[in-house]
């Protein structure tokens, strides 16, 4: 069985976040890493793989679209044990919006061909949860998102996610599209052993003439969104700040009094 797992190098935790006031995009510049939830998946890919007793057929391949830089942080999920990296890396794909990644990395997955393909069920430098909707849309795959539990039986996947009234259990044929919860597992930290032979897995870097896409469908072209200004909050209405010396309660009684809430 062939798994793609589609995963996001995104900024570091540790990293302060700001927006380029010249492109309008989020600054990437700084160090980088594996989106946490994506560990997740790798995870689940690697359980699957390893439960299903396909041996040297079995095969976990991580799709990424970003810069070159990113095999940095997708060495990570190579040392947890997936089998090679597919990254799209391009100028022109800079600033793709959620129209244009869902292109690429859905022409990107067609040449794998994987049996089923997971995804983190969101970005931390994003939070938008629909990547993996828009790219089993042009899959044209079954989607089971928010998944908790997961289990393959038949030529079937089925999903168990919780929701507010209890759970759903919903059962898809394969190849299908997966977004998983953080948690469905605990990713396995890499051995020392998983991260020295990392380096040494195939790691193959595709162009946009590679996917035979052209320029124009990607990057802030190809892309339907577009952010025409930026601006800080506008400023709030009259504050007070009120130092608690022990008074503090009548304090506010007496402001909210004055203001006529009370």
């Amino acid at each position: 069985m062939k798994i793609a797992v589609c995963v996001k190098h995104v900024p570091d935790a540790a990293v302060t976040k700001r927006i380029d006031p010249g492109t309008k995009r989020l600054d990437r510049s700084g160090e980088g890493s594996l989106n946490p939830v994506d560990a997740n998946a790798v995870e689940e890919a690697l359980r699957i793989r390893d439960a299903t007793g396909d041996g040297a057929e079995g095969e976990v391949v991580l799709v990424s679209l970003g810069p070159e830089k990113a095999i940095d942080s997708l060495r990570k999920a190579l040392a947890m044990g997936a089998d090679r990296v597919l990254l799209v890396s391009d100028p022109d794909a800079a600033g793709s919006d959620l129209v244009a990644t869902s292109s690429l990395l859905a022409k990107a997955l067609e040449r794998e061909g994987a049996d089923l393909v997971l995804f983190g069920q969101q970005a931390s430098d994003s939070d938008g949860a629909v990547l993996w909707a828009a790219v089993a849309e042009r899959l044209r795959l079954p989607l089971i998102s928010q998944v908790a539990e997961l289990t393959l039986e038949g030529g079937a996947v089925t999903g168990k996610r919780q929701t507010e009234f209890g759970y759903d259990v919903i059962r898809a044929p394969l190849p299908a599209v997966v977004a998983v919860a953080d948690s469905i597992n605990e990713p396995r930290y890499p051995s020392l052993k998983g991260i020295m032979g990392a380096k040494r897995k195939q790691q193959d870097v595709l162009s946009l003439a590679d996917l035979e896409i052209e320029a124009e469908r990607a990057g802030a072209s190809g892309s339907r969104t577009e952010v025409l200004a930026l601006s800080d909050p506008p400023p709030r209405g009259e504050t007070r700040k009120l130092e608690d010396d022990g008074t503090g309660a009548e304090k506010i009684v007496e402001f909210l009094a004055e203001k006529r809430l009370v």
